[in-house]
């Protein structure tokens, strides 16, 4: 095999300044890029970076408030803190590895210790303000993409002391990128919980928590829906909350010096570790570990002295050791719900016995599934080798090593029939995209048990395909893409399969890995430019823009968008519409509204859409004619 001859030679080896490696690497400092329909796409990150320093200040005892302005591409932060020390002010957001975090006695249980974060959102920002007060006196610096545009001279102020920082994302970097409210209403919230007393003002709403981890879960769940009143622990650098709901899969949200680890790490397997192994202890009995965590909802949070994450974004913990000089992690976390939970089933004779009722009826449905599961998985092995379901992409969520950025963005497409599956095949990105293909209309499995997850094919296969059967820590894929024609049997497939996801998994949806693809409804164009229109406004604007009687094209289905156009429909600019559950949303009723027995309420629903296609129908005449 023959190689093209390249020069290596000094001229081949270049340094490149903070600012231009961050820009021309941004995946290594705050993940994937995203356009914020995903919540941990970078402009979030971005986000978080300034707040944990307001965080952090709050964390030492300085600040009890803090205010935050978010509108559609601009964010301001307001601590009263302490304030930057004005000689540093632009040092500390423009020199890469600059910052306080480095002298472990003025910050002892920092988020951020790597004098990277603001550097970041400064090299990534079209527009950087940085101002602290400090003493009667001010400091005011701004940047372009890095590039310092004002160094301001100090003058003096009447306002508290604190910092402020506003940015703008570029949208060179960002694009087509959007804040989603509910994503932001959670990431704020996460900070009330873990900061108990702190005030966090968002766009006029206040955030605040007293009990912290009690009031997580509380705003978590469907209280309606425990088997017994939520467990509140606290001790020295650690907090937990736990209790048991009738929702299938387990649930958790794990948390690092007030970070949300939405991958886990060591904390958590500790966690889940020592909460078997408590219960098992308090009744004497042996039970399967599966069993005692079964439906489960909790969070843990704990301090931990120079913690040591698997990215820069923090979502998953690698500390082996709570501290460097201190006990290893499963030591401490173990320890701790060992002696507390123990204590408190002892305490709470009412709580043990329903606790213990919810795993013994776990162990009696696992074991009823026990002779079908087994060979629902043989046919998923025998069929996973010859069938053509599945058409798998290379790099995997769940893989050990690679790219961390390329593996955030792994994507399965879930879709129906030859035709649309056989388009997005063909144009996809066998790296990152993969697609499942079903076989016509899913089973409606409202009101079943498990069990018909493995006597469904086609639910059994996909369980298999996602690799979900045992929680989401194997999960294979970052983003669950139902990708369904825009029309009344698109949207039942549509509902179909969100009921399989809601009802058997829901964790999967809580956790933010399910989207629905937007595909553009229309084509307009001329012979010089062409326009695809995802709503009925953005067609009418093309119109006016392009004049002279454009051709419009109306795409019926998936399948007609030749291979070509469908690859820029789901590439970088790809349109992709979560699935958030709120706090209000509780799924058996949200499922026995659009699955249940027909009520008058979802009669009118029905009718109000076929509306919709009726007028699709005769747009489509005018369209023709």
């Amino acid at each position: 095999m023959a190689f093209s001859s390249v020069d290596y030679t000094e001229d081949s080896i270049k340094s490149l300044d903070w600012k231009e490696h961050i820009r021309l690497r941004p995946g290594m400092y705050i993940g994937k890029l995203g356009d914020g329909s995903a919540q941990d796409d970078g402009i979030y990150v971005l986000v978080k970076e300034v707040i944990d320093n307001s965080i952090d200040e709050h964390m030492m005892g300085h600040g009890r408030s803090i205010n935050i302005k978010v509108t559609d591409h601009r964010v301001e932060v307001r601590d009263y803190g302490r304030g930057i020390p004005l000689g540093k002010v632009v040092d500390c957001v423009s020199k890469i590895n600059t910052g306080g975090k480095y002298d472990s006695g003025a910050f002892q249980k920092s988020v951020g210790l790597n004098g990277v974060g603001t550097k970041a959102v400064n090299a990534l920002s079209a527009y950087f303000k940085v101002q602290s007060f400090r003493d009667g006196k001010t400091k005011l610096a701004e940047f372009e993409k890095g590039e310092i545009t004002n160094d301001a001279k100090e003058s003096k102020t009447s306002d508290r002391n604190g910092t402020l920082v506003a940015f703008e994302p570029d949208d060179n970097v960002f694009k087509n990128f959007h804040f989603i409210p509910d994503y932001l209403d959670n990431l704020i919230w996460n900070y009330a919980y873990l900061n108990a007393g702190l005030t966090i003002n968002l766009n006029g709403k206040k955030y605040h928590s007293e009990k912290g981890l009690l009031d997580l879960l509380e705003r978590k769940t469907d209280i309606e829906n425990l088997r017994y009143p939520i467990i509140h622990l606290k001790g020295n650098d650690i907090e937990m909350a736990i209790t048991h709901a009738n929702q299938y899969g387990e649930e958790y949200y794990s948390f690092v010096n007030g970070q949300h680890t939405t991958q886990g790490g060591t904390h958590l397997s500790a966690f889940r570790e020592a909460v078997a192994k408590t219960i098992k202890e308090f009744y004497k009995k042996d039970f399967d570990a599966s069993d005692i965590r079964a439906s489960i909802v909790a969070a843990i949070a704990v301090r931990v002295q120079e913690p040591v994450f698997e990215s820069q974004t923090k979502t998953k913990l690698g500390s082996q050791n709570i501290a460097p000089d201190g006990p290893t992690m499963r030591t401490f976390v173990n320890d701790f719900v060992r002696k507390e939970l123990d204590n408190y089933l002892h305490r709470n004779s009412e709580v043990a016995d329903a606790l213990l009722k919810r795993i013994l009826q776990s162990e009696r449905e696992r074991k009823e599934i026990a002779g079908i599961k087994k060979l629902a998985n043989e046919r998923a092995k025998k069929a996973n080798l010859h069938n053509k379901k599945l058409r798998d992409c290379r790099i995997h969520l769940n893989d050990k090593k690679g790219d961390e950025e390329l593996k955030a963005g792994s994507m399965i497409f879930i879709t129906e029939g030859d035709s649309a599956s056989g388009s997005i095949t063909k144009s996809r990105n066998v790296q990152t995209q993969a697609v499942f293909s079903l076989r016509g209309k899913p089973f409606n499995c409202f009101g079943h048990t498990k069990k018909v997850v493995y006597e469904n094919e086609e639910f059994n296969l996909l369980q298999h395909a996602l690799n979900i059967e045992d929680g989401l820590e194997g999960l294979r894929y970052r983003k669950i893409i139902i990708a369904t024609d825009a029309d009344v049997d698109g949207m039942h497939i549509r509902l179909l399969l969100l009921t399989y996801f809601l009802q058997f998994f829901p964790e999967l949806v809580r956790s933010g890995h399910l989207f629905i693809l937007e595909t553009p409804l229309f084509r307009v164009r001329n012979k010089k430019e062409t326009i695809y229109c995802y709503s009925e406004e953005e067609k009418e604007t093309a119109v006016g823009k392009l004049g002279s009687k454009p051709e419009i094209t109306r795409f019926k289905g998936l399948g007609e968008i030749s291979p070509n156009e469908f690859a820029g429909f789901i590439g970088e600019d790809i349109r992709l519409e979560p699935v958030i559950l709120q706090k209000e949303t509780k799924i058996k009723d949200i499922l026995t509204f659009y699955m249940g027995k027909n009520t008058p309420e979802r009669q009118k629903f029905i009718i109000d859409k076929l509306r919709i296609e009726k007028d699709l129908v005769e747009e489509e005449k005018e369209l023709a004619a």
